[in-house]
């Protein structure tokens, strides 16, 4: 008998270049299936009903639990999965019942332990054979025996596994940030630097269980200090001064939603990490950061989606924009906090991205840069011209229909084709920059083949 557990969720696929693609948003239900003779996890779109998924839960598929609301697993070596809820409480349903299948503990993230494949012994390990791993007690003086340890294990899938296991469950990532404290409190050099290793190799354990510990608001600027103390560079680098001081989130409009904001502060730090904090990584070492990667991804589409929601916060954000009355410094920050915005949504796809620009429409986006667009301030007029690439990039038609309209109402010199016209020849800058971006976007208002997109679909 089928059980009943439809929750609105999104489906992705991970695609050949480890980025996660959108299929679709649906109602998730496990039910059992006679042609697969087995139960299923099912998605049917919101749309249409069409069936998005139909994938059998298989007794040895390791499926994991990401930040509350994410369940991935894989299908096949190379085609990876992962459902997004929409609400804690569905993830939690659907977790159970994969558990339930499986009969696994629903307490645990996983559901399976890796297992261990050796090059030279092409057989399967039982995982309940290898014996947990005990870390070293968290002292000053067992430092470089704790660094050599994680070091040791990163080769191997199923010791990375039981070491990941290890540092969540005894609490040990707290006890590593209080030795930190002692040995900036000392100046204990040589401990720093053993930090330094233990925290690098720890992201390439690749575990999202402990990411969400070193993440959270009251550790993450500690993991920074950490990874300040590179052995290879002379002095640290001091990025939690940065991130204090210098790389301050300025909220124009204030935001009433703290798990937005929270979602923000977090996002900007985790991008900065992987951006600027951590060496770059080899060829070997880059996938071994996917799990990062996806991490910061899916809070982006959290993000967007969050804004997108919140509709009082766009009026208000829209209003100021094309209020005449406002600063020029209130705009500036409101132009460049607009363009950050477009720039989250690029990691949407392209049913997510239409929804996205037609709310942007909807507020009122074009009649802004109508404003920005003839700002003196270049940085003003360069955003702007950006968050219009955006969008007519994603939807010429939009643009065009908006300059249609216009030209029935207003004289020419108002009109906002005219105005980017006007910007593309007087640009300041020596090298052209902003007149050949105006130029593309010209280029793809006025392109046949896009237009003749544009009236297929609406036969």
């Amino acid at each position: 008998m089928a059980t009943d557990t439809r929750r609105r969720v999104k489906l992705y696929t991970l695609n050949d270049d480890r980025q996660w693609d959108d299929r679709g948003t649906g109602h998730v239900s496990s039910s059992y299936v006679e042609r697969l003779k087995g139960m299923c996890l099912l998605v049917r779109a919101e749309s249409d009903g069409s069936l998005l998924l139909e994938s059998k839960i298989l007794i040895d598929t390791a499926y994991q639990k990401q930040q509350d609301t994410l369940i991935v697993w894989s299908e096949t070596d190379n085609y990876d999965l992962a459902l997004s809820f929409q609400e804690k409480a569905g993830c939690d349903e659907i977790w159970e019942k994969i558990c339930q299948v499986q009969g696994k503990d629903p307490s645990r993230d996983i559901t399976q332990d890796l297992v261990e494949e050796s090059e030279d012994e092409h057989f399967e390990t039982m995982p309940d054979t290898v014996p947990a791993i005990e870390l070293p007690a968290c002292e000053l003086s067992r430092l470089e025996e704790i660094s050599e340890l994680i070091q040791s294990v990163l080769p191997s899938p199923i010791r990375r596994e039981k070491v990941s296991v290890a540092l969540e469950n005894e609490g040990y990532l707290k006890k590593l940030i209080e030795v930190f404290h002692m040995c900036e409190d000392l100046e204990n050099t040589e401990g720093l630097h053993h930090l330094y290793e233990i925290f690098k190799n720890i992201f390439l354990l690749n575990k999202n269980s402990l990411f969400e510990i070193m993440f959270a608001d009251e550790m993450i600027f500690d993991v920074i200090g950490c990874l300040e103390y590179d052995p290879s560079l002379a002095q640290p680098t001091r990025h939690r001064k940065y991130l204090r001081s210098t790389a301050r989130f300025k909220e124009v409009i204030p935001i009433t939603n703290n798990a937005l904001r929270q979602k923000i502060h977090q996002t900007y730090r985790v991008q900065y990490i992987q951006d600027v904090v951590l060496p770059t990584p080899s060829v070997f070492e880059e996938n071994m950061l996917s799990t990062l990667t996806s991490f910061i991804f899916f809070n982006k589409v959290e993000i967007v989606s969050m804004l997108q929601d919140d509709e009082q916060y766009l009026t208000e954000l829209f209003s100021k924009l094309k209020d005449d009355n406002t600063d020029e410094i209130t705009r500036r920050d409101l132009v460049l906090f607009l363009k950050e915005f477009c720039i989250f949504s690029q990691t949407l796809q392209p049913l997510s991205r239409d929804s996205f620009f037609k709310t942007l429409s909807s507020m009122g986006i074009l009649q802004a840069l109508e404003i920005t667009l003839g700002v003196e301030a270049d940085d003003v007029r360069s955003a702007s011209i950006d968050i219009l690439s955006y969008v007519v990039e994603f939807s010429p038609s939009m643009v065009r229909e908006f300059i249609l309209q216009q030209s029935n109402t207003q004289e020419d010199d108002q009109l906002f084709i005219n105005l980017v016209i006007e910007q593309m020849i007087y640009d300041t800058d020596p090298e052209l920059g902003s007149a050949m971006q105006l130029m593309g976007i010209i280029r793809l208002l006025i392109d046949p083949e896009n237009m003749m997109a544009t009236v297929n679909v609406r036969v």
